[in-house]
């Protein structure tokens, strides 16, 4: 069975009560609870979320060192800042899928350029919550 991060940078934590329609309603329990259904027999799912970088980073480097299968993304704003978890990506060798809830590219123009993305396989962007779970489904087929 196949070993999945999924981790969530600052605000997440916030999802149901922050911006609801651009995020939805849902709150991140309940995405956690809709991965768990849709892939509890296929894949060991890890969740993570912190507002701090450093936790992030740390998390990925433990996630390399665990040689764990793949990685889900969502580094909220760190996404289009942050050249310290663009590197913690690069370095860890992981496959990775960066998602967003939004469309970046509907949104201000400070957010049509991710930093990290460079170091993903891929990007999923706008299709709300599916994101994840059309990021877990590709890592699956890896």
């Amino acid at each position: 069975m196949k070993k999945i991060a999924i981790l969530n940078g600052p605000n997440l934590d916030r999802l149901g009560k922050r911006e609801p329609e651009i995020y939805g309603r849902a709150t991140l329990a309940d995405l956690e609870a809709a991965l768990r259904a849709e892939f509890g027999g296929q894949a060991q799912l890890e969740f993570f979320q912190s507002n701090h970088e450093g936790a992030l980073i740390d998390r990925i480097a433990a996630l390399a060192d665990a040689k764990i299968d793949g990685l889900v993304l969502n580094g909220g704003a760190l996404t289009h800042t942050s050249v310290a978890l663009r590197d913690a990506l690069l370095g860890s060798h992981l496959p990775a899928v960066e998602v967003h809830i939004s469309n970046l590219y509907r949104r201000e123009e400070f957010r049509h350029t991710s930093l990290t993305a460079p170091a993903c396989l891929a990007v999923i962007s706008g299709l709300g919550l599916e994101g994840y779970h059309a990021a877990i489904r590709f890592l699956l087929k890896r």
